[in-house]
């Protein structure tokens, strides 16, 4: 009796190994941030070349972000078919080929624009066709890292996932968001140093070098995790099968066609939204994606028009893209201790004094401080944001709600192209 243990040993947590090798996770979070890296590189210096390549307008940065955001919200419904309708060896190729050869593309025409910019002028048609190539690129580009990332976070991290010990997918989706912020932070820093203190040519040789010999680490260790668990090619054979049994002739119509396919469910589904208590709130909650006081192309170029050096710029983005994240902890805390009324109103409220010192800066003679006032008022705003934000997670209302913010947030640059 006194030699038994205090704690029976069956009951002690084990340690459940994973059905594949460890180092395969490796591999996906490595390519992961290998594309991702490259699609931050793109997204912080893309503003900079546009407004150095003419420098007395905003309209070259403006009229790109009418193209990439037109293209998200005209197309990103139909990448999202795409990746479901294809096998996942077809998605990856044609997702590193695309997205790769397009930043690759856009680089060196960066590179021509920059280097014989004394020999085009602005009405020149090899001037005209160089601009539209960069914006053909961007949006080819920023449409297959979409595709990139339904793949990757939408789809092989759950079928990975699945039968694996407790916890896995929370670890992973973890990674690949950590991943993801950490290429936001130091993505936009070090392009940032390298435009201020080598030159934007040598950014965008950089931006297309590391696009075209990253594309075959990318592709090698994204079909190491394909070949090496036996659940994504099971998973990717399901979806095949699943395509050819949706195309064969049916004389008998199913569940899904009687009640009118997608059409009658998607409005449907918008009826419901709309029939929700809190709709005018999340109207409202919506209408904060339509503006420009963010750290997109537009604002990035407005900031380097009025002598903000890059590489102040690239800090200051990644310290914002700090403080959102610190919101998604704050409101936890304030919501256990003052509710989430009460959390709400203290967001709404705190976001308001901060756009006062929008306000303020536009009576500020010196323009350039004034520039410094509107990047520190966002560092504080964004923190604010990110509390209002952070609650809208009802199961019913989150895929619509998110719909809405990502038209105004898209609808926003056209707008803000009637007034340049």
């Amino acid at each position: 009796m006194l030699n038994e243990p205090l704690i029976n040993s069956d009951d002690e947590p084990q340690q459940h190994p994973l059905s594949f090798p460890p180092y395969l996770l490796a591999y996906l979070y490595v390519g992961h941030f290998l594309a991702r890296w490259g699609a931050r590189m793109w997204e912080f210096s893309v503003g900079l070349y546009m407004i150095n390549v003419w420098p007395d307008s905003l309209l070259l940065a403006a009229a790109y972000g009418v193209v990439e955001s037109g293209s998200t919200a005209l197309f990103g419904p139909f990448v999202g078919q795409w990746v479901d309708n294809f096998t996942y060896v077809k998605v990856v190729r044609l997702w590193l080929l695309s997205q790769n050869l397009s930043f690759v593309i856009a680089g060196v025409t960066v590179i021509a624009l920059l280097v014989f910019e004394d020999m085009l002028s602005l009405k020149s048609p090899a001037f005209i066709s160089l601009v539209l190539l960069i914006n053909l690129s961007g949006a080819v580009a920023v449409l297959s890292t979409l595709a990139g990332t339904i793949l990757v976070e939408r789809e092989w991290v759950v079928v990975i996932a699945e039968g694996q010990p407790p916890g896995t997918l929370t670890k992973m989706n973890s990674m690949i968001r950590r991943i993801d912020l950490s290429c936001k932070l130091f993505g936009p820093v070090l392009t940032g140093f390298v435009i201020s203190f080598v030159s934007l040519t040598a950014s965008a040789l950089i931006l297309a070098l590391w696009n075209l010999i990253s594309v075959c680490f990318q592709y090698w260790l994204l079909m190491s995790v394909y070949n090496g668990i036996p659940a994504l090619s099971e998973s990717s054979h399901k979806r095949l099968q699943r395509r050819r049994d949706n195309e064969a002739p049916n004389d008998v119509p199913n569940d899904h066609q009687r009640s009118g396919g997608n059409q009658n469910s998607y409005f449907s589904a918008w009826r419901v939204y709309l029939e929700q208590d809190v709709v005018l709130a999340g109207m409202a909650l919506a209408l904060l994606y339509f503006t420009v006081l963010s750290f997109g192309t537009l604002m990035t170029a407005a900031l380097e028009w009025e002598g903000v050096p890059a590489y102040i710029i690239g800090i200051a983005r990644g310290i914002s893209a700090t403080i959102g994240i610190g919101a998604t902890f704050l409101y936890p805390l304030l919501e256990s201790r003052i509710s989430t009324l009460r959390t709400g109103l203290w967001s709404i409220w705190s976001q308001w004094s901060c756009l006062l010192v929008c306000v303020a800066s536009i009576w500020v003679q010196n323009r350039r401080g004034a520039a410094y006032m509107l990047m520190g008022e966002w560092l504080c705003h964004v923190s604010d944001f990110g509390c209002l934000i952070y609650p809208s997670s009802s199961k019913c209302k989150i895929k619509y709600q998110n719909v809405i913010g990502a038209w105004l947030e898209g609808y926003k640059t056209p707008c803000n192209l009637l007034w340049i």
